[in-house]
């Protein structure tokens, strides 16, 4: 019987791959040989998945934003508002190691985007994450305006922008000084956050 070959997982594997590369020895490292080694395959094998270095770039990028969207999406919303957005909004932070790993990709390839000007694809991954994440302190955020739970003088679009702010320099900070910035200590900065905004 043929051996019946998933090749979304096959591209997802090399994807990973490449994350293990940009994460030990950053993004310029990542050529289509150094992946294949990294995978354990030929480069023939790599560049039947991936033709080019700026499809497989991209795809991996896109593979960092389907993953963190799905286990958000895998989230229950069950619960007080302010506790399902915490709980939401964290899942967002790199808190535990894979989504540090998550997160130390998506830096690097967030800072070859604005080192290329040529970059395109990876613009768009970026725009594509930081609208993500915007989306989803807006949907928390009117959510937690619609249980009226929110102090009556909020501007809620400005306290959307301060939210997003924040868990763009939370994630930032746990990600450059774990030591400091603790999981414990982000999610205390972002409990005491939001319970500030409270009636």
């Amino acid at each position: 019987m043929p051996k019946i070959v998933d090749h979304e997982t096959r591209r997802e594997e090399i994807a990973e791959a490449l994350w293990r590369v940009v994460r030990r020895d950053g993004i310029r490292a990542a050529s289509v040989r150094t992946i294949a080694a990294e995978a354990g395959w030929s480069a023939g094998a790599v560049r039947y998945y991936f033709p080019d270095q700026a499809g497989l770039l991209s795809f991996a990028m896109d593979l960092v934003f389907r993953r963190v969207t799905e286990r958000i999406s895998a989230l229950s919303p069950k619960g007080s508002a302010t506790a399902v957005a915490l709980r939401y909004l964290e899942e967002a932070l790199p808190l535990d190691e894979e989504r540090r790993a998550e997160f130390d990709v998506w830096m690097a390839f967030m800072a070859q985007a604005q080192a290329e000007s040529d970059a395109g694809s990876l613009h768009e991954h970026v725009d594509k994450v930081h609208d993500g994440l915007r989306s989803l302190c807006e949907s928390l955020m009117r959510a937690l305006s619609d249980s009226g739970v929110l102090g009556k003088d909020l501007e809620l679009p400005r306290e959307i922008e301060r939210l997003h702010a924040l868990i763009d320099g939370l994630a930032l900070h746990a990600a450059i000084q774990p030591d400091r910035s603790t999981p414990a200590r982000v999610r205390q900065i972002l409990r005491h956050h939001i319970e500030t905004l409270l009636a």
